[in-house]
């Protein structure tokens, strides 16, 4: 396929995070194994909770405490968390049906969980699922592993595996009438309905095109996505710099009141 037809692709296909439905480059793609039904294997899939203290979006109060446990996060979330997860960057929305939400990366230390600042982002239009489907405009909840990267831009120094393409270029407008360009600059894949180990450009759909994918952490372009999280650009060159594979990093992400069941 050729730059220019991927190119196509994703901007047809990215829905989801960049103007249409993020299955392909802009905010949906991992592999959940049942969205919604959190199990063994709920770390890389499924459905967790977890919520930075209710800090209102916008704040960027940095915590300096150490806690013992992450704030906001119920015994099912909790338990989707795998044991060796160092890293977690926590994505409270601020309510089921609302597009904006809280980001906090923590790190695990030997006294416990340390809180780095509060960042806003956006999320889907409509808000979160415990069954994220093709088109729903909605961000799936739970908790995924974080392995590949990749943008149009240089790699700023990242620890995850970066692919660097200008298959990630995006144009068009937003949900809000706001420019799209840039909002894949700099991504994270999340393990939702993907293949791990590989770029965020694949498309493979282990649950199968209906179940989405493409669901990335992204640069924010100021509106909603299509079922994308997105942050700041110096905020994601942030994560990129900051998540270690070593460290076995996990995105937990959903609305506070289904992350704390």
């Amino acid at each position: 396929m050729t730059v220019q037809a991927v190119v196509l692709v994703l901007s047809s296909t990215l829905v989801g995070c960049a103007g249409t439905e993020v299955h392909v480059g802009t905010a949906d793609a991992a592999r959940p194994t049942a969205t919604g039904t959190p199990g063994p294997s709920a770390a890389v899939t499924g459905t967790t909770q977890a919520r930075p203290g209710r800090t209102p979006a916008g704040s960027e109060a940095s915590a300096t405490s150490v806690l013992e446990r992450l704030p906001g996060l119920g015994p099912r979330t909790r338990g989707g968390i795998p044991a060796n997860a160092r890293q977690v960057v926590l994505v409270t929305g601020r309510g089921k049906n609302s597009s904006e939400a809280n980001v906090v990366l923590y790190r695990r230390t030997g006294a416990g969980w340390e809180a780095g600042a509060v960042w806003p982002a956006h999320n889907a239009l409509k808000g979160w699922t415990d069954d994220h489907r093709l088109g729903d405009l909605r961000s799936p909840i739970g908790v995924f592993t974080l392995t590949d990267a990749g943008g149009l831009l240089a790699d700023p120094g990242s620890q995850l595996p970066y692919d660097r393409s200008r298959s990630f270029t995006i144009g068009g407008t937003g949900f809000e009438g706001e420019p799209l360009a840039g909002s894949f600059d700099y991504v994270v894949a999340i393990n939702y309905n993907r293949k791990p180990g590989t770029s965020p450009l694949d498309w493979t759909r282990p649950l199968g095109a209906d179940k989405g994918g493409g669901v990335w952490l992204h640069v924010d372009h100021g509106g909603p996505t299509h079922g994308c999280v997105s942050v700041a650009q110096k905020h994601m060159k942030h994560l990129l710099r900051t998540l270690d594979p070593d460290q076995h990093p996990v995105i937990v992400m959903g609305d506070a009141a289904s992350l704390e069941r």
